[in-house]
């Protein structure tokens, strides 16, 4: 019979056979069609690098500056950081879909203030869209002794539907701008 080492060359050799017998799901494969690419290599190192697929190794040490269009073409995110402008704001992930401003308060209460967060469960511009929560602090004249309470009541309704109206105009001014 066979010894496992031929038994293991033969596999070996039917899996190479196998593999260039399917050369059509090569073509498939993104990059895998010559006549799209040109011959020349300069050429097509710098169409590479057009379309974001490489990097040369003379500009490893350069900061690239990048143009963030993420947040001004979502229509939610960028309403709500309209609408809250005038509140401090403590932590703002766009990719974690979060807003957190500081405490404010107005100059005539300072013992009192408010945090707002705003969660974006979906970019869709509709009323489960967004997760407020609006936390009340009340402070003694000293500001040590402080109750944090969370407000649920018409504040958060009231900026949720601000913030979904200006985002419904936002969407509407994108698709007469895109007509253009």
């Amino acid at each position: 019979m066979f010894s496992i080492k031929t038994l293991h060359n033969i596999t070996l050799l039917t899996i190479i056979c196998f593999l260039f017998n399917s050369c059509e799901a090569i073509k498939k494969l993104p990059g895998s069609d010559a006549r799209k690419f040109p011959a020349d290599p300069e050429k097509r190192v710098e169409q590479n690098l057009k379309e974001g697929r490489g990097f040369k190794l003379s500009q490893l040490g350069e900061k690239k500056v990048g143009v963030f269009d993420f947040a001004s073409s979502n229509e939610l995110w960028r309403a709500s950081l309209d609408i809250i402008d005038f509140m401090p704001l403590s932590s703002v992930n766009y990719s974690g879909g979060i807003i957190i401003t500081d405490w404010y308060s107005k100059n005539e209460s300072p013992n009192e203030s408010i945090k707002i967060t705003i969660r974006f469960l979906t970019n869709e511009i509709r009323a489960d869209a967004l997760d407020i929560i609006v936390f009340n602090r009340k402070c003694s004249t000293n500001l040590l002794d402080c109750t944090f309470t969370e407000t649920k009541g018409v504040l958060a309704t009231e900026l949720k539907k601000e913030i979904l109206k200006k985002a419904a105009v936002y969407k509407k001014e994108n698709k007469e701008n895109k007509k253009e």
